[in-house]
């Protein structure tokens, strides 16, 4: 989230635990009160990753050794292959930079058990001197989301970070160790005309098959949520390339918008792979509260906790119910410390595996935590 902490009020550092509000919650996602959402419980191991200053790798670009995930480790996606959960973490590189001018790289790790794991030695995702250098640096690659189509092609959506406008931009895989990137989302929809607006977060509609997520066509179209402040809409052929979906006088659709007075009065962002599910289309996603006016009393002021919404599976774009108490807030001591001291549990991954939902997330924007549904 270092870009968003370029245009976003840093929050009052206000701790005000959400443990007070275990007890509502545990009864909001209580699947025999609402069946569509999911409840989880934080694994006793919390972290489960950290930052390890002595995995090293030349940068292309300045062609120096950088200790690549010195500075952090967080915002991870994630997915199962060959009964093996891999996990695709933003490391950055510098500690003494500020909030914001640090560059990201992705790591890949893997594991067997959905907790312990291990990395790989180079990050499989970065700024290079490649045609997409001008929008991947110098900020560089940051919050991955990944999902698997029916064809075994994994897709990537990220941010690329210049230090002047976040793009959301999408890459391709077979292997998940070498990547494809295909730029920019937005480069070609609506004439261009979104190609140069801040955008982030892309959660693509999927479906549990077999024991499996996969990308999911509705109407013969991938499906995307993404955005920052307010959820949007996209479609795609081929999961690379996204249009928009927008208003009537040309705009963007908000399909759904923060809450006054609640959790998410700041911002909805989208989290991981959104899940179609028999009750809808469910998304997971990060609601960050207000400093001052409209902020909730609840949560502290600038926290980012996690929510859901679900969506008509048949209207992607109707809202059928929301959770008005969120299911997960930082409330361990790594997840109000770090970068972000106001507290941080930033939702991104999730895989259904060995029969349990595993949610990973960001602490902080320092570290990966991780919360599990039976």
């Amino acid at each position: 989230m270092n870009s968003r902490g370029l245009i976003l009020f840093v929050a009052l550092i206000v701790l005000v635990s959400c443990k007070q509000e275990k007890s509502t919650t545990a009864s909001k996602t209580d699947p025999t009160v609402a069946p569509w959402m999911l409840g989880f419980k934080k694994t006793e191991i919390n972290p489960i990753m950290v930052a390890d200053s002595s995995f090293t790798f030349v940068d292309p670009i300045t062609k120096e050794t950088v200790q690549w995930q010195k500075a952090d480790v967080f915002n991870p996606g994630a997915i199962v292959r060959n009964d093996t959960v891999f996990m695709l973490f933003r490391a950055e590189d510098n500690p003494a930079a500020i909030l914001g001018g640090r560059t990201s790289r992705i790591g890949l790790a893997y594991s067997t058990d959905g907790i312990h794991f291990e990395k790989f030695p180079k990050p499989v995702l970065y700024p290079d001197n490649d045609e997409f250098n001008t929008w991947d640096y110098p900020g560089g690659i940051e919050d991955p989301r990944i999902v698997e189509t029916t064809d075994g092609t994994y897709i990537m959506l990220y941010t690329s970070w210049n230090k002047d406008v976040a793009r959301l931009s999408s890459a391709t895989s077979k292997d998940l160790k070498h990547w494809t990137k295909h730029g920019p989302v937005f480069e070609n929809a609506h004439g261009g005309k979104f190609m140069d607006i801040w955008s982030k977060s892309g959660s693509i509609v999927t479906e549990l098959i077999d024991g499996r997520l996969k990308a999911k066509k509705i109407n013969g179209k991938y499906h995307m949520y993404w955005g920052e402040l307010f959820v949007n809409l996209a479609l795609s052929d081929d999961g690379i390339d996204w249009e928009p979906i927008l208003e009537a006088n040309g705009e963007l659709l908000h399909v759904f918008k923060p809450s006054l007075n609640e959790f998410d009065s700041h911002l909805t962002e989208p989290g991981p792979p959104a899940l179609y599910t028999d009750n809808g289309i469910l998304l997971l996603y990060n609601g960050k509260n207000l400093s001052g006016e409209g902020a909730s009393n609840k949560v502290a002021e600038g926290t980012y906790c996690g929510g859901q919404v679900l969506f008509d599976r048949n209207e992607p774009t109707k809202v059928l119910a929301r959770l008005e108490t969120p299911f997960i807030c930082p409330d361990l001591p790594h997840e109000i410390t770090g970068q972000y001291k106001a507290g941080t549990t930033f939702i991104e991954g999730l895989v259904f595996f060995k029969g349990k939902w595993f949610l990973y997330y960001g602490t902080a924007d320092s570290m990966v935590g991780l919360a599990v549904k039976d």
